[in-house]
């Protein structure tokens, strides 16, 4: 089954593409692409040589992120 999701924030574009029936590479991938975003004097910054970045892993690690997240920013 091929699922594709994806949500817009002010900096970010976040794409999530799935097939459930597919073990090829690239088939289950997480992309996460920044923002032409004013980040001075904010405390935070994405740093990169082209503009927008991007940041793309798999399913797998991005479910090992969410993971790491959930365990040391629930609280």
């Amino acid at each position: 089954m091929q699922i594709s999701r994806s949500k817009r924030t002010k900096r970010f574009n976040f794409k999530l593409n799935r097939n459930t029936k597919s073990h090829q590479t690239g088939a289950n991938i997480v992309t996460i692409e920044s923002k032409d975003y004013d980040t001075s004097g904010r405390g935070y910054s994405f740093q990169t040589t082209d503009n927008p970045g991007t940041l793309t892993m798999s399913v797998r690690e991005a479910r090992a992120l969410l993971n790491f997240l959930n365990q040391h920013l629930s609280s």
